[in-house]
């Protein structure tokens, strides 16, 4: 029995029609199950590039087709992340908001069928399509993946559905639902309200959260408690979220994006954490003793402050505790397929999720290779019977390099497979990679990975807990390991861990064995692959990319070590230049002053989230000239002969790539051409 979930929105990638509020629709993805088991998962923005992506996830339906060698007519049950009256609503807003150039089936389901029909040559019988209640699928995807028998469940975000959470019981295969939270009481909301005012928006909390333990909460308590009301009987609550930013623009200065950080602010993040966390305990000790459930599952975009669920832990408030590892929107694809596949008699099994590797695979080893050597000006490479131990060489001695294994993982952590490693002892490695590859805040933590084995020896962790496979729990690191572990220890003494069994994941085991080895310490700073404009790397191709657009010192891929040449100008020359397919290119003409217009250059996304970047005339002159791809020489040969204009669009280009507003890459006439170079090498070495 194969049921497949999707999240996401409605557009193709090279589309925006549909002016939707930023909450809804965004975490694009497709998991596919067969008989309660998921065989493939991907979110869409590992495919299409476009972070949190919000729109219809068509390549990661495709690779969950793939993966099962399937077809979409193959398929039992396709079910969908939101209710049908809901999903109704939205498509009345939308036809009431675009009378005059939309035209679309003001029934979700049949819109539903209509986009599949137009992308996959299939028309599925309505009877095969399925609208699942947002909080639903939050709930089931936690649940269904804890192993428990019976648990408490709580499912909490921004909203959907016009609610923001859930409460309810879980017992064998079924949930009954305890109390549902309004959209006005929404603690996502109340989170993402606060930011605003610290130079934040959506899908920032993370970083706030990161920012708390810099700050003390007592200065805006009383404050923040004007924000929030607590029920005297019950576990009810009531946020105000009106109160919010009348308030704080009362008592702070407003952080505008950009700025640098005051007291203030730190402390008004420390506040926020707080407020969210005596909320949340609030709720969940009246239903802890109303119900007698010892365990608890968590999911929904809330349940990704790891702050919060260390917190519960350490409580001994319920004897174990499991989040969902993609508890944002895209574990409601999870939630959805498991949903149907239960209706349809094919339960999830009763055991306790180990691992998320359900991505795409890198492909076979001569794949690698070729991706590899077609960048063969740019990289110098290198097959190794044992990457692990020269990736621990590379680290032991100071470098910081990307490791890409297998398949990638679900959800927004990386976890092995598509990571950059680093030594965890020096402390300034935090503040170098956060310069060299991430560009972000210098306060922001880095995560290790320690052998599951060794975990206890440097982290203080609840009794009777040594598994933390998923960096959903933020734990103590022990006093007397917090000097040598310098770089992923935060100002509070704490870091989001994360564990590493030889079972889950034996080749990332090898690597932080070998490292142990080198220096007895069975640990390695874990970050995501990828800078600040985009998504987790996935494929190989992404991986190159991020590796020549950072400074990162060293490259694992598969079986191959990688490491940068210093390519020449024809190099650069010979590569190709292609445009996404979510990128447009714009010019306005504006007023400069008011008797003086000018003509600026832009080049923007299709992603609802995004901001234009002005570009220079000639370097939007050059990108007008692409269709397809074309040569970076043959479009700078379009330039007058100057070699500043040349040297000025060449650098240009090069900021794109880095923002992926562009791509460079081997053309696809040398990927031909290697082929049959290696194809002939191969035959003169048969024959000889």
């Amino acid at each position: 029995m194969l049921c497949l979930g999707i999240s996401g929105g409605l557009d193709q990638v090279h589309e925006n029609r549909f002016e939707l509020r930023n909450a809804f629709m965004h975490d694009g993805a497709a998991v596919l199950v067969r008989d309660g088991r998921v065989i493939a998962a991907v979110e869409e923005e590992r495919l299409n590039r476009m972070k949190h992506s919000n729109k219809l996830p068509i390549r990661s339906i495709q690779y969950c087709l793939s993966a099962a060698g399937v077809q979409l007519n193959d398929i039992d049950r396709v079910a969908l992340y939101a209710s049908e009256p809901y999903a109704n609503a939205m498509l009345e807003g939308i036809s009431a908001s675009h009378p005059d150039i939309l035209s679309i089936p003001l029934d979700a389901k049949t819109l539903v069928q209509d986009l599949l029909t137009r992308e996959f040559g299939t028309k599925l019988d309505s009877s095969r399509i399925s609208f699942v209640s947002h909080h639903q699928a939050h709930a089931v995807s936690a649940f269904a993946m804890s192993g428990f028998e019976q648990s408490l469940i709580l499912a909490i975000d921004g909203s959907g559905d016009f609610l923001s959470g859930l409460l309810a019981v879980g017992s064998g295969t079924e949930i009954t639902q305890l109390e549902a939270f309004p959209e006005n009481n929404s603690l996502g909301l109340f989170y993402l309200e606060t930011i605003r005012y610290l130079g934040y928006g959506l899908f920032d909390e993370y970083k706030v959260m990161g920012l708390a333990p810099y700050g003390d909460p007592a200065p805006y308590r009383e404050l923040f408690e004007q924000f929030y009301e607590l029920s005297a009987n019950g576990g009810g609550y009531r946020v105000h979220l009106d109160r919010i930013g009348p308030a704080l623009l009362r008592n702070i200065e407003v952080r505008r994006k950009g700025m640098p950080f005051t007291q203030q602010h730190r402390d008004v993040s420390a506040s926020l954490q707080e407020a969210l966390e005596r909320i949340v305990f609030h709720i969940l000790r009246h239903h802890r003793e109303a119900t007698g459930m010892k365990r608890l599952c968590l999911a929904g975009g809330v349940a990704h402050n790891c702050t919060m669920n260390g917190k519960l832990l350490y409580s001994g408030l319920f004897e174990d505790i499991f989040v969902q590892p993609a508890s944002h929107d895209a574990g409601c694809a999870l939630g959805a397929a498991l949903i149907v596949s239960n209706e349809m008699g094919r339960p999830a099994p009763c055991e306790r999720l180990q691992e998320v590797y359900w991505g795409p695979d890198l492909g076979s080893e001569r794949a690698v290779q070729q991706e590899l050597n077609a960048w063969a000006g740019h990289l110098e490479v290198e097959r190794s019977d044992d990457v692990a131990s020269s990736a621990a060489d590379w680290i032991a001695n100071g470098a910081v390099i990307g490791w890409v294994q297998g398949r990638s993982e679900f959800g927004p952590r990386a976890l092995g497979n598509r990571s950059i490693l680093a030594d965890p002892r020096p402390a300034a490695n935090k503040d170098r990679i956060n310069a060299m590859v991430k560009k972000r805040e210098g306060y922001r933590p880095f995560a290790p990975s320690v052998l599951e084995e060794d975990a206890s020896e440097f982290f203080d962790l609840p009794d009777g807990r040594h598994e933390f496979p998923f960096m959903n729990f933020v734990v103590r690191v022990r006093d007397s390991k917090r000097a040598l572990l310098g770089a992923i220890t935060h100002v509070d003494g704490t870091a989001r861990l994360q564990t590493v069994s030889h079972n889950a994941n034996p080749a990332y085991w090898e690597v932080i064995n070998a490292f142990k080895k080198r220096t007895g310490t069975p640990i390695l700073l874990n970050t995501s692959f990828n800078n600040n404009a985009e998504p987790i790397v996935d494929s190989v191709a992404d991986a190159i990319a991020t590796f020549l657009t950072t400074e990162l010192d060293g490259l694992v891929v598969g079986p191959f070590l990688v490491k940068k040449r210093a390519a020449t100008l024809q190099d650069w020359t010979a590569l190709a230049v292609s445009l996404p397919p979510y990128v447009s290119l714009h010019q306005t003409r504006a007023y400069k002053a008011p008797d003086r217009r000018e003509t600026h250059c832009e080049i923007s996304t299709t992603h609802f989230n995004s901001d234009s970047v002005r570009i220079s005339h000639d370097l939007f002159n050059l990108l007008m000239r692409i269709e397809g791809e074309a040569m970076l020489g043959d479009l700078l040969n379009t330039i007058a002969p100057d070699q500043a204009k040349r040297d000025a669009v060449m650098e240009g280009l090069r900021r794109l790539w880095e923002q992926r507003l562009v791509r460079l890459h081997p053309s696809q006439a040398a990927r031909t051409d290697q082929d049959c170079d290696q194809t002939l090498d191969q035959h003169n070495r048969l024959s000889a």
